[in-house]
Order: C-alpha cells, then sequence, then structure tokens
C-alpha cells in the first residue's frame, strides 16, 4: 500500500504541479512539501484537507483509507468548480471572471466534463474564454 507521501507526489504529479507550487498554494516551504512526500514527515489535521483540495482528491485518499482518488458523489459540477478555483486563486481577476462564468447554466456540462489539469492549463482556458466574452461584449 502507499505511504501518504507517495500519494501525495502522485497526485501532485497527476496536476502537472511542482513542489514549489503545491508549498505556495498551502503556504508551507518546499522542504515541507519534499518532507510530507518522503514520509519524513506528516501534514497536520489542518493542512491535510488543504493539501486533498489542491491537489484534487479526498483526504481519505491521501490517509490510504481509499484507493479511489475522488469519491464518486465529489466527481460532479462542484469538484470540478473547486478544482478551477484552486487554480485561479493566484489571479484575482480570472478568479472574479470565473465566479461570475460558473453560474451561467449553459456552462454546467462543461464543468461536469472537466478532467484534472494542471493549473497553468487552466488559467489558459479561462483566459480564452474571457476574450471571447470581452470580445462579444465590445460588439453589443
Amino acid at each position: 500500500m502507499k505511504t501518504t507521501g507517495e500519494r501525495i507526489k502522485w497526485a501532485r504529479e497527476r496536476l502537472g504541479m511542482t513542489q514549489d507550487q503545491l508549498a505556495e498554494k498551502i503556504r508551507v516551504k518546499i522542504p515541507t512539501i519534499s518532507g510530507y512526500e518522503n514520509n519524513y514527515r506528516q501534514p497536520d489535521n489542518q493542512k491535510l484537507p488543504l493539501i486533498a483540495s489542491v491537489l484534487n482528491v479526498s483526504a481519505d485518499f491521501l490517509l490510504g483509507l481509499t484507493d479511489e482518488p475522488t469519491p464518486s458523489q465529489n466527481k460532479g459540477v462542484g469538484n470540478a468548480v473547486n478544482h478551477i478555483e484552486s487554480a485561479l486563486t493566484d489571479d484575482p481577476e480570472l478568479l472574479t471572471f470565473f465566479a461570475e462564468l460558473k453560474e451561467r447554466e449553459d456552462l454546467q456540462l462543461l464543468f461536469k466534463q472537466v478532467r484534472p489539469l494542471p493549473p497553468d492549463g487552466i488559467k489558459k482556458i479561462i483566459r480564452i474564454i474571457k476574450a471571447i466574452e470581452d470580445e462579444e461584449a465590445q460588439e453589443d
């Protein structure tokens, strides 16, 4: 069975995220992430849910209580929205735009179809959607 550290590393790499990026998102230093991944340290009860959220997996998966990274009840729109919002936290303009975008009924199917993308990929997609929306607004 994989350790918590191995699971954190797997989930981070699945998203194309570096240790530095994960450290920044959960507000720790890079050696802390390295310690988690090499099983020298264990995330505390406050960091574990944050790590799980940022990596788009369940805390149960990180703890080895399940081998399913994301429980089926979380695979819908809510989980995709959380994943996208997590990727946009360092860009307030895109985060504000996405807050408006996620309320549109015509995009709900899109959110259900989102596959795990690295944060940079998500930002590119949201920027493209924003550019299209801005262009359409100028035409009106």
